[in-house]
This record gives structure tokens, C-alpha cells and sequence, in this order.
């Protein structure tokens, strides 16, 4: 892929080959958030935009914040693999996908620095605005594909996402009582 003029101002283009056309010419109506289960953002970085891996995502966080795009909204990236939700099969042109540095279970699920977060929310923000996305439209990999993935993962700070204006939070409820 050539270089393309960046969707969000707050990227810069790391263009990878493996991207299609949205089926139907349609527009994305959800946000779905991956971790990238990598040891190293660097190496998922090199992965998604290897030919040969047949991934990709529309952006990339890295855990310092920086924002990096690698396929044109207007396009298919593909990230969700098998999945569906709410009907829809073909999540991969349905939405826009984000992957977030993390090594995830691999890795022993470790934190999300604030600063990563942040620049997660200032993305979503800003994707949703312009393209009309619901915040109770930013998913988890995880709920789009349920057997076959766990990404973001349980230490992924949803609550604090969801103060900020971004996805859809239900506080738990402690179990009582039980047999």
C-alpha cells in the first residue's frame, strides 16, 4: 500500500498491504478493540504489515500513546477474523479495528499504561464523531468473537473508558447469598 493522508490527526502512516473494500460500499458502525498478544509492539507492528500475515488493523497504540495507521477507514482492514454480532457476520466491514500493545495472556496480561489509554480514548472519540459510531458501539474483540477470543482482556480498563464518553460499562455485582 502507497502512503495515504492519515483519518485522525493525531496518527502517522505505517501502511500495510492487507486491506480489501468494504462489502457493499458501507460505512463502520463499530469500534472493535484487540491487544495485540505480542511480546513486542514492534513485532505485532512488523506482523500486521507483512504481506504474508494476512492481518491488519486500521490503527495501531503503541504503549507511549503514539498512534499509528495502517489502513484508510474507508477500507476493510482485516481484523476481527470469524465473528459476528447483532446479526452481522462481517465484522471486518462493519467496523474499525484498533489494536492496542499489549502481551495480553501471553504475556501475563499485564497493565495498560495510562498514557496508552488515553490516547485509546481520544481515538474512539474521535472516530465515533466522525463517523456517527454509538459509544455502546465500541466492543471487545471478545464479544465479537466469544469462542475464539479473549482480547482486550479482563485488566482492560473499561470503567475508566466509559467515564470518558467511550463504550458501554455495568458495574458488577458482588455475588450474596448463593446456594
Amino acid at each position: 500500500m502507497s502512503a495515504f493522508t492519515c483519518d485522525y490527526s493525531g496518527a502517522s502512516a505505517a501502511p500495510s498491504p492487507n486491506f480489501g473494500a468494504r462489502s457493499g460500499g458501507r460505512s463502520p458502525d463499530i469500534i472493535l478493540l484487540h491487544y495485540t498478544g505480542m511480546e513486542t509492539a514492534e513485532g505485532a507492528l512488523t506482523w500486521l504489515c507483512a504481506p504474508e500475515s494476512e492481518v491488519s488493523c486500521h490503527y495501531f497504540v503503541h504503549e507511549d500513546g503514539r498512534v499509528e495507521q495502517l489502513v484508510r477507514e474507508a477500507d476493510r482492514a482485516w481484523h476481527a477474523g470469524k465473528s459476528f454480532w447483532k446479526g452481522e457476520s462481517d465484522i471486518n466491514s462493519a467496523s474499525i479495528g484498533i489494536e492496542i500493545a499489549n502481551a495480553g495472556h501471553p504475556g501475563g496480561l499485564p497493565d495498560f499504561p495510562d498514557a496508552q489509554i488515553r490516547a485509546v480514548v481520544e481515538l474512539c472519540l474521535d472516530c465515533g464523531r466522525r463517523w456517527g459510531i454509538a459509544p455502546e458501539r465500541v466492543l471487545a474483540h471478545s464479544d465479537v468473537a466469544p469462542i475464539r477470543k479473549v482480547d482486550p482482556g479482563e485488566k482492560f480498563p473499561w470503567g475508566a473508558l466509559h467515564v470518558a464518553g467511550v463504550g458501554h460499562w455495568v458495574e458488577p455485582t458482588p455475588i450474596a447469598g448463593g446456594r
